[in-house]
């Protein structure tokens, strides 16, 4: 089934996974997001990812992190969509929750976070917040 929107998807996933406690989810995969996914593993909010090579589509397989039952992603939410790119300077980029979660934005050298963007001084497309 071909999905519009394939970062709300794998977004969704990872939501609806770690809602039903789930170990592992299975992500087609692309190199948008295995960036994704190593974003997350680097702050903590997943343990690890591996890619299973396939004949048809390669699979992303991320494994979930969970602190006392509970799991390190709280929340995900998509910020820029098709119909709506949001864009931001990195002089104006967003702070989600104070600092405790992380803002991801793609930039010309690829995804990184909101304080790495800044720290770089690079604006670009707000993908995502994770807390």
């Amino acid at each position: 089934m071909p999905v519009t929107d394939s970062i709300a998807d794998f977004l969704t996933r990872i939501r609806n996974a770690a809602k039903a406690k789930k170990v592992n989810v299975e992500i087609p995969c692309s190199k948008l997001k295995i960036s994704l996914a190593e974003i997350l593993k680097k702050y903590n909010f997943v343990e690890d990812y591996t890619v299973i090579e396939d004949t048809k589509q390669n699979i992303l397989k991320v494994k979930l992190k969970y602190v006392n039952g509970v799991s390190a992603v709280s929340g995900l939410k998509r910020i820029s969509t098709p119909g709506l790119r949001v864009y931001k300077s990195f002089d104006t980029l967003p702070k989600v929750y104070n600092g405790l979660g992380i803002a991801v934005i793609s930039t010309s050298k690829g995804l990184m976070t909101d304080k790495e963007a800044k720290s770089k001084s690079l604006g670009g497309e707000v993908v995502c917040y994770i807390w």
